[in-house]
């Protein structure tokens, strides 16, 4: 295997634009490569664009009829049908949105191949990880499921098993509904609890399907206010067990940014440093248990010039192991080149002064009046017994 690692991207990938009242910016995508390059990331990463999904492979997961509405969207935005969650104030149809979207997954599912070929040891697409799009339907910000599609085309080439992991804000309920019933894949999401964030899903009992699915999904839904020391806390009590009994040949990851205490749109308290420690131990675990391939995906985070960019930037160097030290400057040009695009003076270091982060392992002691501790035992209690392990 190539120990490289790949860094997907195409500036065409920032055509997935809902509009300028939208969050979902896609300036956030071009400030990331920015800072990437500012660092020199780009020369210690190969950096490939890779063709848009095709038909037959975003039918893996999304069904012909939708895959149709988005292109008629995609032609004539004024007749979106709104049916298919196309048109509506989450996702506004947008002219070339197909091509867009289309792209994005194509980045996703040729990661996929590349790592699982030996062609790169780590993958990364920081404009994936649009987890809640459905077979027959948009949803939360997300048109074509990358990272479902990465999955399945990785179990089309004869994959055995495939670990996800997502750390969004928000429940990776799309993706966990495309391989509800497929005992092949094991979808893990930590996300905010749904009675407090969209999409309202992601609650402990969801195990996966009764049968051969069961056990195949695994829920931590966390109090909103959370902050590093329970969110770290609840992603080593639950992950690494996890992944060491499922023993993925693949594993995949979703780093949504916006768990950050400066997410306009989500209500946990976690620091950059917190994130970056979670995308260390996301490749650890993946050394340790899945032969080392690893594809990383974004996914959501709102704040578009002080988080964001920083926190993919940080995915980036630790999938190349050319990890940016918490406590480096940031160059001058980035920041003149993120006032220039968005009136905003950006941050001046790669930490925001957490490093390193502290947090009581799960096997310190459980405590029965702490909410973080209560959600986390809830979840083990819902899915470790399902897959022969201790609650």
């Amino acid at each position: 295997m190539s120990g490289r690692a790949l860094l997907m991207w195409d500036e065409a990938v920032t055509g997935y634009d809902f509009g300028p009242q939208h969050p979902m910016d896609p300036v956030r995508l071009a400030l990331t490569m920015g800072l990437v390059r500012a660092f020199g990331l780009d020369r210690a990463v190969d950096v490939v664009a890779a063709k848009p999904a095709g038909e037959s492979t975003l039918r893996l997961v999304h069904r012909e009829d939708y895959v149709a509405a988005v292109k008629a969207a995609s032609a004539d935005p004024r007749h979106a049908d709104q049916a298919y969650g196309l048109g509506t104030v989450d996702d506004p149809a947008f002219a070339g949105m197909h091509e867009a979207s289309a792209l994005i997954a194509g980045q996703s599912v040729a990661a996929a191949e590349a790592v699982w070929r030996g062609e790169a040891e780590h993958a990364v697409n920081f404009a994936g990880g649009l987890h809640h799009a459905m077979p027959g339907g948009a949803a939360g910000f997300c048109i074509y499921n990358d990272a479902s599609l990465a999955i399945a085309r990785l179990l089309e080439l004869g994959v055995e098993r495939v670990a996800y992991v997502d750390v969004d804000v928000h429940h990776g309920d799309g993706v966990q509904a495309a391989f509800w019933e497929d005992p092949r894949v094991l979808t893990v999401s930590l996300h905010e609890h749904p009675r407090t964030l969209f999409p309202q899903t992601g609650w402990p009992e969801e195990t996966g399907a009764p049968g051969a699915g069961e056990g195949g999904a695994v829920n931590v839904a966390l109090p909103a206010g959370t902050g590093d020391a329970g969110w770290l806390r609840a992603f080593h009590a639950v992950v690494p067990e996890l992944l060491a009994d499922f023993r993925p040949q693949v594993l995949v990851t979703q780093h949504g940014a916006d768990t950050h205490f400066d997410d306009p749109l989500a209500h946990l308290a976690v620091s950059l440093d917190a994130q970056r420690a979670v995308q260390e131990a996301c490749h650890e675990l993946a050394h340790a248990c899945a032969d080392g391939r690893w594809v990383a995906l974004g996914g959501g985070g709102y704040a578009v010039v002080d988080v964001v960019p920083r926190s993919w930037t940080h995915l980036v160097g630790i999938a190349a192991h050319a990890p940016v030290a918490p406590e480096t400057v940031i160059p001058s040009s980035w920041r003149d080149q993120a006032y220039a695009r968005t009136r905003q003076l950006g941050p001046g270091r790669m930490t925001d002064g957490r490093w390193p982060v502290d947090f009581r392992e799960w096997s310190a002691g459980y405590d029965p009046a702490d909410r973080l501790d209560q959600a986390v035992l809830a979840t083990r209690k819902a899915a470790f017994p399902l897959r022969g392990l201790l609650a």
